[in-house]
């Protein structure tokens, strides 16, 4: 590895080990085992780079789960029929990644406040979406790839607001996947 991937290790590690608020940029030379003036060299920042490396690491073990999930809900059915499938399994992967999405929502406070940050982010969403889009026209080849990116970014949008309403109530009632699939069949006849 080079300097900035031992960089975006040691991020994940001394992250994990010290948590957001309380890491140093002397915590993550120190687990990279590069020095100080290695960080603004590859990231600028130590915010830079802490959301790097929090994004990539949390959102490819998170992107996988949901590439599985909905793989797993969409093998024989259609779209609509693998619907329900697909948001229970959404439900599974927030609660295997709960603490990844804690530090990521804690993260996105700071990110909020960083228009470079922003940027990253921005590019790092598109390329969930296009990862997103890409499996639903594996799983459902019928779909263009306009409806496929449609249904994707959705299906993004409501994962967000469904990990949130579970790290911040974790005891409230969820929509499940039969009641996700009634919601949206109302909203299309009513």
């Amino acid at each position: 590895m080079g300097n900035r991937e031992d960089l975006l290790e040691g991020a994940r590690q001394a992250v994990l080990a010290r948590g957001l608020a309380k890491v140093t940029a002397r915590d993550i030379a120190k687990a990279a085992g590069v020095s100080l003036a290695a960080i603004g060299y590859h990231f600028g920042s130590k915010d830079q780079l802490v959301t790097e490396a929090v994004t990539i690491g949390v959102g490819t073990r998170i992107g996988d789960d949901m590439d599985a999930a909905i793989r797993d809900a969409g093998e024989g059915r259609t779209l609509w029929e693998s619907l329900a499938a697909t948001w229970n399994g959404f439900v599974d992967v927030v609660q295997r990644n709960r603490d990844g999405l804690m530090l990521s929502t804690e993260n996105g406070i700071q990110i909020a406040r960083d228009p470079e940050q922003q940027g990253f982010m921005a590019e790092a969403s598109a390329h969930a979406h296009r990862d997103i889009t890409e499996t639903l026209r594996s799983v459902h080849p019928e779909l263009s790839r306009q409806e496929a990116s449609a249904v994707a970014r959705l299906l993004f949008l409501l994962f967000q607001g469904l990990a949130v309403q579970m790290m911040i109530a974790p005891g409230a009632e969820l929509l499940d996947g039969d009641s996700f699939t009634t919601a949206l069949e109302t909203l299309r006849t009513k």
